[in-house]
């Protein structure tokens, strides 16, 4: 599918460099790795966005993890939070496997797609509210591109308030599998599958499985896959 827009907006993605911190920080982590991960051939760039072109349900999470994501280069893959996301979506049947370990693995989403409200590791995982802003520009841009989208299921508070200021909505609640059924396409709300709310108890796999078994139900069963986009 080379014609497919969102090719062409990953490519913008990961050339990106309009945020200078966030840039210098992907960029100094890569150098110094952490010592588990010595051997790796660090990513260090924006993350681009990751799934099926054709996906009926979009899943926006915070920022990619200095060594997950960044490590990798590729979405929720090579981390804890990954880990813990990955086996819900493999048993929903929106990902091909339960786990996700390098960009080269073999795993698929099927019908699903994944962004962030910000394509950069962020030091302390906290990217500042201009570089959300700046960012937004290519959740916009994904919104008209996955014609199809039937639900997005947003990952924390901060997930949430891109994707509402990325259509312009006020007021909304955010609370772990509240639906803003009224919308189109709907948004359902998750806590954020970090390490610190799995390793605390606040999110629990049967809590997150609740969720996308609600999405399953939303966007309809499952289908033929289509082309992957990575």
């Amino acid at each position: 599918m080379n014609c497919n827009p969102l090719i062409q907006l990953n490519a913008e993605i990961v050339a990106c460099e309009r945020c200078p911190r966030l840039i210098r920080y992907c960029r100094e982590v890569a150098a110094v790795k952490r010592r588990a991960y010595l051997a790796w051939d660090y990513w260090g760039k924006p993350v681009p966005s990751f799934g099926d072109p054709s996906a009926r349900l979009l899943i926006l999470g915070l920022a990619p993890g200095a060594h997950g994501a960044n490590r990798t280069g590729r979405m929720f893959t090579g981390d804890r939070s990954g880990d813990f996301l990955y086996r819900a979506l493999h048993r929903a049947g929106f990902a091909s496997q339960p786990e996700s370990r390098s960009a080269d693995d073999g795993l698929e989403l099927r019908d699903a797609w994944i962004s962030a409200s910000a394509h950069c590791a962020p030091p302390d995982n906290k990217p500042t509210p201009e570089e959300l802003r700046t960012c937004r520009r290519f959740l916009d841009r994904e919104l008209v591109a996955l014609e199809r989208l039937k639900l997005v299921v947003v990952l924390g508070k901060i997930a949430m308030d891109a994707y509402a200021a990325a259509r312009g909505l006020k007021g909304l609640r955010f609370g772990h599998n509240v639906l803003h059924a009224g919308l189109t396409p709907p948004v359902l709300c998750s806590y954020h599958p970090s390490q610190q709310n799995t390793s605390t108890g606040r999110l629990t796999e049967a809590m997150l499985d609740e969720v996308f078994a609600r999405a399953r139900e939303i966007v309809g069963g499952s289908r033929t896959k289509t082309d992957e986009v990575a």
